[in-house]
């Protein structure tokens, strides 16, 4: 019997992908498990890897909705383990990931979610970024999109996958936030914890398909507004993604709305200092570029 499967989505990054992959077969561990590579329109290609006894590594196409989240609910509903855990194509685990999360689950058994947290690697610099608190809460996530933990360190029980929690949403526009909304909505239904060592590295250097899609940006987390009302509960959260739509629109070149947006997201929040971001970067006064470098520096995102 499968323990573990890894869905691993990727589109045309073989030698990234690779990676990915012996980062998963290097975990010491004594459980059977599988990697599960979905390829999304692009042919299937398996790299020649060495696989340890009880592992397997096959590749299926993406038979569902173009993009990420199509091609993680491919993999999903393919594997055979009783825990799936998800891993982009241009990160890696990192020692001691899965033994690490397969105690937490032991440890928690009514976990929804057991996440780590990551090392942001842009290149240059390796910066670690751990989660305030082990457990989180959904108020924890409508205040925080706590981004310590990264969609490539998330593990879950299948079934809960396929029963209470759901598949990944694929209208999310362009799968832009799918593994925010599924953290809002899993800790919704219960415990969410985080294993909070660095245990996934995580690759920002302008690799990403997300990188500098402003418009999409803005879309999606419009979305994500519309989707989960409680972000209205809380006047500082509603705030913190109002503002990052206002950013988004002004990066992508939509003045008067991103104003629109900013001033509201100040009502709601005066402290959000993207929302002051955006509104100078409508009146072309800073550059989205400008602003996106420095945060990164720190090792983070907008």
């Amino acid at each position: 019997m499968v323990e573990v499967s890894v869905v691993l989505p990727t589109h045309n990054r073989p030698e990234l992908m690779r990676l990915g992959v012996e980062s998963v077969l290097a975990q010491k561990t004594s459980v059977t498990g599988e990697v599960v590579i979905v390829f999304d329109a692009c042919p299937i290609e398996v790299p020649d890897v060495e696989v340890p006894d009880g592992w397997v590594v096959r590749g299926i196409s993406n038979t569902r909705s173009r993009g990420l989240a199509g091609a993680r609910n491919s993999g999903i509903l393919a594997a055979e383990g009783r825990l799936v855990a998800f891993l982009d194509d241009d990160d890696t685990w990192l020692p001691g990931k899965l033994e690490a999360q397969l105690r937490r689950f032991e440890e928690k058994p009514d976990a929804i979610i057991v996440g780590t947290a990551m090392v942001v690697d842009d290149g240059e610099n390796r910066i670690v970024r751990r989660v305030p608190s082990d457990d989180l809460t959904h108020e924890d996530f409508l205040r925080n999109r706590n981004p310590g933990l990264h969609s490539s360190s998330l593990m879950f029980r299948r079934e809960v996958l396929l029963g209470d929690l759901g598949l990944i949403d694929e209208e999310l526009p362009r799968s832009y936030g799918e593994d925010y909304d599924i953290l809002l909505r899993g800790s919704a239904l219960g415990l969410v914890t985080v294993v909070n060592e660095p245990l996934v590295r995580v690759l920002w250097n302008g690799q990403s398909y997300y990188f500098g899609q402003w418009a999409a940006y803005a879309e999606a987390l419009q979305y994500l507004l519309r989707k989960h009302p409680d972000f209205a509960t809380i006047p500082a959260a509603l705030g913190r993604i109002e503002a990052q739509v206002a950013f988004s629109l002004a990066s992508a070149g939509q003045g008067k709305e991103a104003r629109t947006w900013g001033w509201r997201a100040l009502r709601h929040n005066p402290k959000q200092v993207k929302a002051a971001l955006a509104i100078a970067i409508s009146r072309k006064l800073v550059t989205p570029q400008t602003v996106t470098r420095i945060v990164q520096k720190f090792g983070r995102g907008i």
